[in-house]
């Protein structure tokens, strides 16, 4: 049977790529995250326990693979080459990213996984930027429950970190930022998911003053 090695980032697109992987029958055998030396996720500023905690929810084995800081792309290149190496090693034929329309970041992934004969998926992938807004609104009407965790403080009030994904969210965006936080505008953690066998709390984040 198949194996598909899940990247795991805590954020709701993760959490869309594994409903939509299950539902059309592939097997996710594991799930890998990326760490900094502080033992946080990067972009997403959540703790690796709150990490640990989701996939014990799911019910799969996380994979940890730290990074250094800083993290020049020949390193991350060769960090993720062995494990791909090795996931390969262990059967798994598929590896899976949340990525939703960047297609310059989906052809990088897909010739660093094919370099180990290895097959990428993109679950949630949209075929535009216009589809972003239905496909933000589908994450909150699936019974997904995230909370903003970081955002990029020259396009959105830091006060946004701790809210959750919500409708309301969405309608208190200004114009340009993307309603799924593609460009890099907002992360989320997801604290429940119709697959989770239980809640994860995360506990109050830092509000930068």
């Amino acid at each position: 049977m198949s194996k598909v090695l899940l990247f795991w980032s805590s954020g709701k697109d993760s959490a869309m790529a594994y409903q939509k992987l299950t539902a059309e029958g592939y097997v996710i055998a594991a799930l890998v995250t990326t760490t900094r030396p502080d033992g946080t996720i990067p972009y997403h500023e959540v703790p690796l326990r709150a990490v640990v905690d989701q996939a014990r929810a799911i019910g799969l084995p996380l994979w940890r693979l730290p990074l250094p800081h800083p993290c020049p792309n020949t390193i991350y290149e060769n960090l993720v080459g062995e494990l791909l190496r090795q996931a390969r090693q262990q059967g798994f034929t598929y590896v899976a990213f949340g990525d939703l329309f960047l297609t310059d970041i989906r052809t990088y992934r897909t010739q660093l996984v094919e370099k180990y004969n290895l097959t990428p998926l993109f679950p949630v992938w949209l075929e535009t930027p216009q589809a972003s807004l239905a496909y933000a609104q589908s994450v909150i009407q699936g019974g997904l429950k995230a909370i903003i965790t970081n955002v990029d403080e020259t396009k959105l009030s830091p006060q946004l970190i701790g809210q959750p994904y919500d409708e309301a969210f969405l309608d208190s965006l200004p114009p340009g930022i993307d309603p799924a936080g593609e460009y890099g505008e907002f992360h989320t953690f997801v604290q429940k998911a119709p697959f989770f066998r239980f809640s994860v709390h995360l506990s109050p984040l830092p509000v930068p003053a």
